[in-house]
């Protein structure tokens, strides 16, 4: 063996020894607390993100972020986000973050360390539309010409394509708070806290909570994208709205509303169409696909009292539980809707005709503590229908669905503390009605949904929402 010089040899050794700590350093995602900021700061030490993010990059969860104005991801890059890390949306430049086609996000934080979107605002000042909000685009398909169809709020690009399986990136365990400011002047250019476009099957998202959105919690326009354990909290329009040929499954999901809060436009649990008016359907991106999404074991509750039938101090009024309507094919299972003025609203006679070639769906479904349970609209001319149609439709045998009124809803069994806005609890309590009786036929009989034996997003046992949620955001200094 050829033998090194001593001082040679321990000179090396030095210098490998002085590597390997250089290396430890720069892959020590928590330290060192005096590592300078990744770029330029805010006067709070964020630092901003603007324009585009055109190389790949990682936001760092020992730093702070600001959005300034509409930050795109571009065609070919990656967002990773370190779980536990902040970004912040300023107000005065409407700060959203997009995901463009072909650009990805790579959100996935933990239980213990969830990723949060929140406003820029000091605890307590914090409001409604503080920001833009969360926005992924895709290339799968929807039912509108995909370069003719623009995205709301000025948002540049198109949206929607041929592949189905279409990959985005991937969301877990991530908050997005006080999001939804308008983007421009024009009426409904609203983002939401959550807005998809075209995403596609290839994407996961899992354990995502949208709170205090100045418009809809969740929208999807068009797309394939599957989701579960979805949380609207205190939302303002919309918790779970679906548009343009959305055909993707959602299981587990959970609203809990502010009773005195609601859009002018009318705020509903599920609002479920095409495009205005929804007909005529003929073609592949010439009104086919139809949206036909299915949902199962969701949770949409309002109140435990009277429902709201009046304008609230929002701007707007509560109407209905489930609003289907513009040739939609919505299917839901396995769901409890409390406190709506009306409970289900199926609106125009192409919605009736989905209804009766089974193409739209309702079963193991629970409409509680409503003014209206069922009720028909638009059904003038050929098709008419009535709220006695709708009865007997949603009465049928084997779809086990029911109607309980205000004095029967402690029957139940929910837990107490369901409608407490910034403690609730919605574990069943021991004995509870709804811990049986799901219904996991049709649409549902797919290897996508876990055939659970409960109705709603949770039973006596298993809160999946522990852990990595917040119910009083206003309050938290991040």
């Amino acid at each position: 063996m050829k033998r090194f010089p001593k001082m040679l040899l321990l000179a090396m050794l030095a210098l490998a020894s002085a590597s390997s700590l250089s290396s430890c350093e720069d892959n020590n995602d928590n330290a060192p607390t005096q590592q300078e900021p990744s770029g330029p700061t805010d006067a709070a030490g964020r630092v901003i993100l603007s324009g585009e993010i055109s190389a790949n990059r990682t936001l760092r969860a020992n730093e702070k972020y600001l959005l300034q104005g509409f930050v795109y991801v571009t065609n070919g890059t990656t967002l990773t986000i370190e779980p536990g890390t902040k970004i912040f949306g300023d107000q005065t430049t409407k700060g959203a973050l997009i995901i463009e086609k072909g650009g990805k996000i790579i959100a996935e934080g933990t239980q213990a360390n969830p990723i949060v979107f929140t406003s820029a605002k000091a605890p307590g000042s914090r409001n409604y539309g503080d920001w833009g909000g969360l926005v992924l685009v895709g290339n799968a398909p929807i039912n509108r010409s995909t370069t003719a169809t623009e995205m709301e709020g000025g948002i540049r690009g198109n949206f929607g394509g041929s592949n189905a399986a279409d990959n985005s990136g991937s969301l877990k365990y991530v908050r997005i708070e006080f999001a939804g400011i308008p983007l421009s002047t024009t009426a409904n250019s609203e983002i939401n806290g959550l807005t998809m476009y075209g995403v596609g099957s290839g994407t996961q998202i899992d354990y995502v909570q949208v709170s205090y959105s100045g418009d809809d919690s969740y929208e999807w326009f068009g797309g394939t994208v599957n989701a579960k354990h979805l949380i609207a909290y205190r939302g303002f329009d919309d918790d779970f709205d679906t548009d343009f040929g959305y055909t993707g499954k959602v299981q587990y999901g959970l609203s809990l509303r502010d009773p005195q809060f609601a859009d002018q436009s009318g705020s509903n649990g599920f609002e479920s169409d095409n495009f205005n008016p929804g007909t005529p359907a003929t073609s592949d991106f010439n009104g086919l696909p139809l949206t036909a999404p299915v949902f199962s074991n969701m949770s949409v509750f309002v109140t435990g009292g009277t429902p709201p039938a009046t304008q609230q101090s929002g701007s707007g009024v509560y109407q209905s539980a489930l609003h289907l309507r513009r040739n939609t094919s919505t299917s839901v299972y396995n769901s409890v809707f409390v406190g709506y003025p009306e409970g289900l609203r199926l609106d125009g006679t192409p919605t009736w005709a989905n209804v009766q070639s089974g193409g739209l769906n309702l079963a193991g479904v629970v409409l509680a503590n409503t003014t209206r349970p069922l009720r028909a609209a638009n059904n003038t001319g050929s098709g008419a229908f009535t709220d006695a149609d709708v009865e007997t439709w949603f009465n049928a045998t084997g779809k086990n669905n029911s109607v309980v009124n205000a004095a029967g809803l402690s029957s139940l069994g929910l837990n107490t503390n369901t409608f407490t806005l910034t403690g609730p609890n919605f574990l069943l309590n021991s004995g509870s009605p709804l811990l049986s009786g799901a219904v996991f036929t049709g649409k549902a009989d797919d290897s996508f949904f876990e055939k659970v034996t409960y109705r709603g997003a949770f039973n006596g046992s298993t809160n999946w929402a522990q852990g990595w949620t917040n119910f009083d955001p206003q309050t938290t200094t991040y």
